[in-house]
């Protein structure tokens, strides 16, 4: 499908920039379809596989239902053409997200932004049509949205992939996983340690590398991996690229040279959000912006002089090589 985000929800260039590796002695791999990208995961030979595939399927389903922009009859496409002012009924899941998305928008200066649907639209990335209006104008309850202005859409493609992780892998033990490494559509969480007794480790790519090229190997611990970035997911026009992330402050789209951000965060759905909110800010001021504020980040950008990197909030402490 060309000239659009992926089917629902792989706004973040994180599929193209983390890699599982290759799978290990006393492991096995197992993934499929999830979210117009996919998932992947790597567990210790004991575990029954097939209850983790139904773990994965039914939350992929919920989430997909309650905030897919790609369904018709999804919760948030619903929200999204009805014009009333009044508040609307929605699921917890659905109100849970809204907030957190919220949060991070105050959080980010505007960084982050769920009502930039429209705006994502008119460059081709994604089917939400609406008018251009501010996270503000938005109210969630705990079971309830708002629209304060007529127009007003909802756009959760930069955060409910890692809502989902982190939903998974609280479901993990409920069906006897106590050790597991798991990534979707670029967000990656770990449970337990490798069956050889290391910790789980992932690898990152750095933005201008071929496919499956690593530049450092990371071992995330009890933290989430997220990374955003610009280069394979770019519309060709001509020479010049236009990027899938659009910057609120400006309302086109972000540098397209090749950039990426991975961020460390406590779930999955706060790490989601701050690569988004990062990689829209920009190398210098998203670096600044996660100094500020302790956020173990690594951000590349490819200079002409090769690939630049800078590391924060202690993220150096979680490479391995």
């Amino acid at each position: 499908m060309e000239m659009t985000r992926r089917n629902f929800l792989s706004a973040g260039a994180g599929a193209m920039a983390l890699s599982l590796g290759p799978a290990f002695a006393g492991t096995t791999g197992i993934g499929g379809p999830a979210f117009g990208s996919s998932w992947r995961a790597a567990l210790p030979d004991a575990i029954r596989s097939e209850a983790v595939r139904k773990l994965v399927a039914s939350i992929v389903t919920e989430v997909n239902q309650a905030m897919s922009p790609y369904l018709e009859q999804s919760e948030l496409s619903v929200f999204n053409r009805t014009e009333t002012l009044d508040w609307q009924r929605c699921s917890e899941p659905l109100a849970l997200v809204a907030e957190h998305a919220l949060e991070m928008s105050w959080f980010t200066g505007g960084a982050f932004d769920p009502t930039i649907g429209p705006v994502v639209n008119r460059f081709g990335f994604g089917p939400i049509h609406g008018a251009q209006v501010r996270p503000e104008d938005l109210s969630v309850s705990s079971n309830g949205l708002r629209k304060q202005t007529v127009g007003l859409t909802l756009d959760l493609c930069g955060i409910a992939k890692g809502y989902a992780l982190d939903r998974i892998m609280d479901g993990l033990p409920s069906v006897g996983v106590e050790a597991a490494l798991i990534e979707l559509g670029g967000e990656v969480r770990t449970l337990g340690h490798h069956p050889d007794g290391r910790p789980w480790q992932v690898g990152i790519e750095r933005p201008d590398a071929a496919q499956g090229e690593m530049a450092h190997i990371v071992a995330p611990g009890k933290m989430a991996l997220a990374t955003s970035g610009t280069g394979r997911q770019n519309i060709s026009l001509g020479q010049a690229g236009v990027s899938h992330l659009i910057d609120p402050r400006t309302g086109r789209p972000v540098d397209a040279v090749p950039a990426s951000v991975s961020v460390l965060a406590e779930t999955a759905m706060r790490a989601d959000g701050l690569a988004t909110a990062l990689m829209v800010m920009g190398m210098e001021r998203g670096a600044a912006f996660a100094e500020a504020h302790a956020i173990p980040a690594l951000f590349a950008r490819l200079d002409s002089d090769g690939c630049r990197e800078i590391m924060t909030g202690g993220f150096d402490a979680y490479v391995s090589a």
